[in-house]
């Protein structure tokens, strides 16, 4: 059974559906005001590929991710562009899903808008006054945190700690009765877009969007809620509240990947102006490469990401295209089970993507090392494995290097894994001459122009 960090608990624990054979997941999606960046190349990749394995060990995963289509980043680019926030939106969200199929992220099974469910937030918010957990301010109505026992669970720390180290949020305060306390309704100023309320024209507050989306979609104690780790607090814990407040169950576990860091170990933002583009990116790279760099990072730690680290996993890339091609009549073949089940049992200690990616490797060596009939099982486990549970399809040859010269390459692989020694230095040799650069990695041959 996987088992995973539980930020609640601080602890993994097994995951265990609340239907068998099912699976039901939010993840929040994007606030569609500007291009991706590198951060969303990260969460929705990692939350892909667990998808994609929870899939792929046999559940029906119900996997649901928002898009926030109305939020004051939408109003101010708005402004600045002298559109209206639709159009903006609009046009971002669309921009949106062409990174996503770039990266080889699979859409989610439902993407709720936040301007499509207004009408139900209205009600939760509502509700919520009714229970004493609300109340009206002068700009709003706001959530009171000290009405709801536990406050602060996600966090893990208490009232009066986050009291004492709260700030206001730029647009909210004038009707906030704690600095904790956070929006649910903002009422609308001239010339935004709005909705009707009891309270007065006004649009949702972010906070309650998701909770709001996720119960809806998903229904009570729905298995995983995910995201940054950056949302945990105050975000996540704001959705906990509402939900618990209205006297709904919510989501059985929670769990937060890491940040994207610079090679310098330092967190990426636009103020410290260390940041690259995603876009640029997928330019520049194989979006193999990235997925390549994010199975390589434990999910809940930094990810490094820069020219060397996605160079590096640029060649690691080729040489598993190298081993494509050498294996390609595996293709159709039977999965060796015992293959499978060691890279399950890591990829089920706490989603350990680097752990089981190094496994996987390990099958791609021994595929080389062993007898023909026996390496057809363990190189159809390597296709299954990178192609179905982690969502990193297995190409054919780069289009500048002639299959003959790859062939070579295949060759001195097969050499140097029955310990062939001369013949593979001998063909190094001729690729050397031939003007080639051969470089050798634990996974294979990998040739490039000088």
């Amino acid at each position: 059974m996987l088992r995973l960090y539980d930020t609640a608990l601080e602890d993994v624990t097994p995951l265990e559906p609340r239907r068998a054979g099912e699976f039901s997941m939010y993840v929040c999606g994007p606030t569609v005001s500007g291009e991706p960046h590198l951060g969303h190349g990260r969460f929705t990749v990692v939350w892909d590929i667990f998808r994609r394995y929870l899939e792929w060990s046999g559940l029906d995963v119900r996997f649901v991710s928002n898009v926030t289509d109305i939020e004051d980043k939408i109003l101010a680019k708005a402004a600045a562009e002298r559109r209206p926030p639709a159009e903006v939106a609009a046009h971002y969200e669309k921009l949106w899903w062409h990174t996503m199929e770039r990266l080889g992220v699979a859409r989610p099974s439902e993407t709720p808008h936040a301007t499509a469910y207004v009408e139900h937030m209205v009600e939760l918010i509502g509700e919520l006054v009714e229970r004493g957990h609300a109340y009206v301010g002068g700009d709003g109505v706001y959530f009171s945190a000290e009405s709801l026992p536990g406050y602060g669970l996600l966090a893990h720390q208490s009232l009066e700690s986050l009291r004492a180290g709260a700030r206001v949020e730029a647009g909210e305060g004038a009707g906030k009765r704690a600095p904790v306390d956070f929006v649910l309704w903002k009422l609308a100023r001239p010339d935004e877009p709005s909705w009707p309320s009891p309270w007065g024209p006004g649009r949702p507050g972010w906070h309650t969007e998701c909770v709001v989306m996720s119960l809806d979609l998903l229904g009570e104690d729905f298995d995983l809620h995910t995201g940054g780790l950056d949302l945990a607090f105050p975000h996540h814990e704001n959705e906990r509240a509402q939900a618990l407040a209205a006297g709904r169950r919510f989501t059985r576990h929670w769990a937060h990947h890491g940040m994207v860091v610079d090679e310098g170990g330092e967190k990426m933002s636009k103020s410290l102006g260390n940041t690259l583009s995603l876009l640029e990116l997928l330019d520049t790279y194989d979006p193999r490469a990235f997925r390549l760099l994010v199975l390589r990072s434990n999910y809940r730690r930094p990810m490094t990401v820069g020219f060397e680290t996605m160079s590096a996993a640029m060649r690691t890339v080729e040489r598993l295209d190298s081993f494509a091609r050498e294996f390609a009549s595996a293709r159709a073949a039977d999965p060796d089970p015992a293959a499978l089940a060691r890279f399950r049992q890591r990829m089920d200690d706490d989603f350990d993507t680097p752990n089981a990616l190094g496994g996987a490797f390990e099958l791609l060596r021994e595929a080389r090392a062993v007898a023909d009939k026996d390496a057809v099982g363990l190189a159809a486990a390597v296709f299954d494995i990178f192609e179905r549970a982690l969502g990193l399809p297995l190409q054919g040859a780069p289009a500048d290097i002639p299959d003959e010269v790859l062939a070579r390459a295949a060759a001195r692989d097969q050499a140097r894994g029955a310990k062939d020694f001369g013949r593979a230095d001998a063909i190094r040799a001729e690729l050397q001459a031939d003007g080639w650069v051969v470089e050798d990695g634990p996974e294979g041959t990998t040739i490039r122009r000088p």
